[in-house]
């Protein structure tokens, strides 16, 4: 069903939307804006907390820019992103996410331009790590295709600089590796940041999609404010490990893909299909088998979110946020309506009693094409 599209008082509102609008109107408790002005279906007026990151204080919810950049999607308009980034800010999101190697490079400068006039009032993570960046993936590739992973310190300092000069700022807030370079050991990476925070270029240090052992590691030599890997109710391995490894050490959890890549919207169903740019065409849990085993999952989603009056994204992400008072959760979008719906998770409310009853229930659904447990021992 992807893709299908409703038309109504000369909106198009996709299957997500649809949905959303069906949810406000059945709990008679708000209307969605994109239609009358209103605030979107969630249980009031999202109000945005602040959580930390080691001594980052940040936004509860962050906004993930990739997509910025066409990921699932084709390139969006430059102007209504920037308009889009000072919208979020509007509405109390001060955390924004991007990367030297989204786009390359065109993630950081929408996001430069939309924060320039908000200096000292937001918080900028970004990522350095690849080199081979004038290699443009194809259609649906992960963004690291035919580039090669390089920590080196030159290319630290060169990847430092010339973030600095797209996102228009003197210091960087957040600098995370992005994934692990076999070649260059943890520490003379953690050690080169070390330097770039003494100079005043960055502020806090973060790491991403590395063990608990490499995380260990790297915080003897530079304290790590921010691990950053994969998480949602569909993908769930870090659990064991490399939260446990966060709360040990103090260190913030910052969840990438925290729907699921939209599958927790209740988007899709066994019989979706993706176009060939989507990134989701080339991945395991988006094949139809998948798909289609999965639907228990989402089944138990939206059961959810009907007891507690919100959208199927919006109890996805209030149940992250549920996990730990350190997990700032950076869910992506291009459009308006979802951001919107997004920060309403902000009010969803699970007691522990509700929590463990979810927790009973998802170890009795078994997914497919989801990650192994071992591959949160490893550096992805």
């Amino acid at each position: 069903m992807d893709g299908v599209k409703w038309e109504r008082s000369g909106h198009s509102i996709v299957r997500r939307d649809f949905l959303a609008l069906g949810l406000g109107m059945a709990a008679a408790t708000v209307t969605p804006s994109f239609l009358f002005g209103a605030q979107s279906p969630s249980t009031g007026a999202a109000v945005l907390g602040r959580r930390k990151l080691g001594a980052l204080e940040v936004s509860t919810l962050g906004l993930g820019c990739m997509s910025m950049s066409g990921t699932y999607n084709l390139p969006p308009d430059r102007q209504q992103m920037v308009t889009l980034i000072r919208s979020a800010f509007d509405r109390g999101v001060t955390f924004f996410d991007v990367a030297e190697v989204y786009g390359p490079f065109l993630s950081e400068e929408i996001v430069g331009e939309a924060l320039e006039p908000l200096k000292g009032k937001v918080q900028i993570a970004t990522k350095f790590g690849f080199g081979g960046l004038e290699n443009v993936p194809g259609p649906g590739q992960p963004m690291t295709a035919g580039r090669r992973r390089d920590s080196r310190p030159e290319t630290i300092r060169r990847a430092v600089d010339g973030s600095l000069k797209r996102l228009r700022i003197d210091t960087i807030d957040l600098l995370y590796q992005h994934r692990a370079d076999p070649n260059v050991p943890v520490e003379d990476v953690a050690g080169t940041v070390k330097t770039l925070v003494q100079a005043g270029k960055v502020r806090h240090f973060g790491l991403s999609e590395m063990s608990p052992a490499t995380v260990r590691r790297a915080h003897a030599v530079l304290p790590v404010a921010a691990v950053q890997t994969e998480y949602s109710l569909l993908e769930r391995v870090v659990e064991p490990e490399i939260l446990k490894t966060c709360e040990v050490l103090g260190i913030g959890f910052v969840p990438w893909g925290p729907t699921g890549r939209g599958f927790l919207t209740g988007r899709f169903d066994e019989k979706s299909t993706f176009e060939q740019y989507d990134r989701r065409s080339s991945v395991a849990a988006f094949t139809p088998e998948a798909l289609k085993a999965n639907m228990p999952l989402l089944t138990l989603v939206r059961e959810w979110a009907k007891k507690k009056g919100v959208t199927p994204v919006q109890f996805a992400l209030g149940w992250l946020l549920a996990q730990k008072p350190w997990i700032v959760p950076i869910p992506g979008t291009t459009n308006p309506r979802h951001l919107e719906e997004n920060l309403g998770a902000v009010n969803v409310k699970l007691s522990p009693a509700e929590l463990q009853e979810i927790r009973a229930s998802l170890s009795k659904i078994s997914l497919v094409g989801v990650r192994t447990p071992d591959s949160a021992l490893k550096d992805q």
